[in-house]
């Protein structure tokens, strides 16, 4: 069985320039935004009480996205904010001023016209574009690597997207759907991950993901609870970054321990933590992963730079941290609430409790200081979007 990995953050400290554009302030815009929509509705946070008191912490919080939208995933908090945010500096607006009801107008369409969003996915970030465009009476076209999952292709085909699944791996497609919008008449690439010259659509997405933060931060101090461990998973880290970057914002005097999980196969943020020069690292080849939507190899400038700074750990997870991770909350201790976790989605579960309970990686344990008095906090981000192998996974067909 593969291995666990995991490195201490020793980056050198950088300005930490982009740590305000995760603040409250613009977290609560984004948040208002996805108040507009008549699908809004807070996901909820699951307290594993029997959990945590089996694996011996205090606490075990997991932000269940499988509810967001009724699309089964978080990702579509990112897509939506940033085709608002496009619309709304197309036309001389502020995006606190476009709730759904104006963005779905007639006289905003007249205003705007007609454009084409353009999109790599592994599935969820996908799909959530294809919604959201759909929703606004906009067009999208959306790339997806070879391998991805027919049901996840369905998903976003339903939305009225033109999708097709390419014979090269995600790093490729996103340069292929950047080609395409700059090709196209009113083109616009909405990307989640950030490259030189390319930054405000993927803060606008990072920002439009603190949606997810901000209300499990509001969610823990209902329940008089501060988490003292953050486990927060990472494709090209615009999740992780906007976690992070809320949260250490929010705590800034006395942060909780922050750690960042990747799939093994495209371990590009431990890979570039191992150099402890701050240089970005890139994983290239097929990336397979059961964790198909953490499955990039190439980090986004912007998050990269947020985690440098505010990160304790980056861990390297093999395939079965996930599906150990999944299987752990969908058949919960007596008490807990279930949580359908897919492949992306479970990680955390995974990891904490081979923390807890497996002697071999007592030093990883120790080092984050996992005890009696942690409170965990994790993001389940997708339910089973890929249904098939979330039950080939769960009910132990293979």
């Amino acid at each position: 069985m593969d291995k666990i990995k995991w490195v201490k953050n020793e980056m050198p400290q950088t300005k930490d320039g982009y740590l305000p554009l995760m603040d409250e302030g613009n977290m609560k815009k984004a948040r208002r935004f996805h108040q507009s929509f008549p699908q809004y509705s807070e996901t909820p946070l699951a307290d594993l009480k029997e959990m945590a008191n089996y694996l011996g912490v205090k606490d075990f919080f997991v932000k269940d996205e499988s509810y967001r939208f009724g699309l089964n995933a978080f990702k579509v908090l990112g897509g939506s904010y940033a085709i608002a945010n496009y619309i709304a500096e197309e036309t001389g607006k502020d995006v606190a001023d476009l709730g759904y009801d104006t963005l779905t107008s007639q006289k905003l369409k007249d205003e705007f016209g007609q454009a084409t969003f353009f999109t790599a996915t592994d599935g969820n970030h996908g799909r959530g574009v294809a919604w959201a465009a759909n929703k606004l009476g906009q067009k999208a076209v959306v790339l997806m690597p070879k391998g991805s999952a027919k049901s996840r292709f369905d998903n976003i085909a339903k939305e009225g997207a033109k999708v097709t699944i390419e014979d090269v791996n995600y790093d490729e497609c996103v340069r292929m759907a950047n080609q395409m919008a700059e090709e196209t008449e009113h083109g616009v690439m909405v990307q989640d991950t950030a490259w030189e010259g390319y930054e405000k659509i993927p803060t606008w997405i990072m920002q439009g993901y603190g949606t997810m933060a901000s209300e499990a931060g509001e969610q823990l101090a209902k329940a008089k609870k501060r988490p003292t461990h953050i486990f927060i998973q990472a494709g090209v880290g615009s999740l992780a970054g906007a976690v992070i970057g809320y949260f250490a914002n929010l705590y800034r005097d006395n942060p909780p321990k922050m750690i960042v999980m990747e799939a093994q196969a495209a371990d590009c943020l431990y890979q570039s933590a191992l150099g402890k020069d701050g240089k970005i690292r890139f994983v290239e080849g097929d990336l397979q992963t059961i964790m198909a939507g953490l499955a990039c190899g190439e980090p986004n400038t912007i998050s990269f730079d947020i985690l440098e700074n505010h990160v304790d750990a980056f861990v390297s997870c093999p395939d079965w941290v996930a599906a150990k991770g999944m299987r752990m909350l969908a058949a919960p201790l007596k008490g807990d609430p279930q949580v359908i976790s897919g492949e992306s989605g479970a990680v955390g579960m995974g990891l904490v409790a081979t923390l807890m309970q497996d002697e071999a990686y007592r030093d990883l344990k120790n080092f984050l200081g996992l005890n009696e008095d942690s409170e965990v906090l994790m993001f389940s981000t997708e339910g089973d979007t890929d249904p098939e192998n979330y039950k080939h996974i769960v009910w132990g067909e293979e």
